[in-house]
């Protein structure tokens, strides 16, 4: 009785021992979860922390568009001379455009120019041929004296008329003394064979004196030369300072010459130093205005 009891013993013994080595080890199976939540814990780090080595990324930056930078400077002083040299053309005081004019004969031609700018034309200021036919006419020729702003002057060139028969046209210009060109004016002439031409008046000039009688004394008296290219009858009317008109009259000419007029101003004392003007107007044949004479001069007592 006594082995039977130790041998079931010994076998109670051994099965209890493997069983104890089949049961799971409360020690791996911490470690096991701990190792796991480590592992969760990691992960979650990695996702929200980029890595110090970001992966380079190949889409292109976007173009922009280019950027104008405006940069505030103080005004340049002002060298312009817009303004300064300006002119009109008032008139074409002698040989309006057409006249007829004979092979090789010597001519004077005059225009009438206003001063419309700011700045006086000087002496260094010159009359200057810039295009066309010459006609023997200066290359430049300056200026005798001042002509200030809103006054007028007349411009001469002594001319030659071509040699051959037709319409011949020379441009002439107003220089400053700076060397620029900012006005421009012509002669235009017809050549004829001698045999005459269409009838008109090729200038007017005025000159200036006084008259009297036994109520006025030394008042002004403008004369006018009135000159035509050949025969005919010139109708023609005075105009006078501010804006007065005389009725028409006639002037008949037996050829090509000049005849003088005059014009008896009884303009009273008061008006002395005050400028005043008289002048022609042509009816006919030309329909042209040729300018007028200034003066200062008024009647005295008699």
């Amino acid at each position: 009785m006594h082995q039977p009891a130790r041998f079931v013993v010994g076998l109670m013994l051994a099965a209890a021992l493997l069983a104890g080595c089949n049961l799971p080890s409360r020690v791996q199976a911490t470690s096991a979860a701990q190792t796991a939540a480590a592992m969760t814990v990691a992960a979650a780090l990695t996702a929200a922390v980029p890595s110090s080595t970001p992966t380079s990324t190949t889409a292109p930056f976007p173009t922009l568009p280019p950027v104008t930078a405006t940069i505030a400077t103080s005004s340049p002083a002002v060298t312009s001379t817009t303004g300064c040299d300006d002119a009109d053309f008032v008139t074409d005081v002698s040989y309006p455009d057409g006249t007829e004019v004979d092979a090789g004969d010597a001519f004077a031609k005059t225009w009438r120019l206003k001063n419309t700018g700011t700045c006086s034309w000087t002496p260094s200021y010159a009359v200057v041929f810039t295009s066309g036919e010459s006609m023997g006419g200066p290359t430049v020729q300056s200026l005798t004296g001042n002509v200030n702003p809103g006054q007028t002057v007349d411009l001469s060139v002594a001319l030659t008329a071509p040699g051959s028969n037709g319409s011949h046209m020379g441009t002439w210009g107003l220089r400053n003394s700076a060397g620029v060109t900012f006005a421009h004016f012509w002669v235009k002439i017809t050549v004829g064979s001698g045999t005459g031409g269409p009838f008109a008046v090729t200038h007017v000039t005025y000159s200036l004196s006084t008259w009297s009688d036994g109520s006025h004394s030394n008042c002004p008296r403008v004369t006018a030369q009135i000159t035509t290219s050949g025969p005919g009858t010139v109708t023609y009317h005075w105009t006078r300072s501010p804006s007065t008109t005389s009725a028409t009259d006639d002037l008949t000419f037996s050829g090509a010459g000049t005849k003088s007029i005059n014009y008896d101003w009884a303009l009273g004392s008061s008006n002395a130093g005050t400028t005043n003007w008289v002048g022609i107007y042509i009816d006919e044949p030309n329909h042209q205005d040729f300018g007028h004479k200034e003066f200062t001069t008024a009647c005295t007592s008699p």
